[in-house]
């Protein structure tokens, strides 16, 4: 099983999420666990896109992630 990193904002209008490996690869949602639960939809879809059209699917990149207070 591979796994991506995703990167989850809350914002004025709800959650949305990016996965820096999978450009493009974007979900929304109402709280938390309804973004999380779109992400994961979206890049199993988006993985299988790009095997479906023969395209290069990227192997997930190492992050180190932290908080910076200030």
């Amino acid at each position: 099983m591979t796994e991506y990193l995703a990167i989850y904002e809350l914002n004025a209008d709800g959650w949305w999420a990016y996965v820096p490996d999978l450009p493009g690869c974007t979900a929304t949602g109402d709280d938390r666990d309804d973004v999380e639960l779109h992400a994961r939809e979206a890049v199993a879809a988006h993985v299988e896109l790009l095997r479906s059209t023969g395209r290069v699917v990227p192997e997930p990149t190492t992050y180190d992630v932290s908080r910076i207070a200030v």
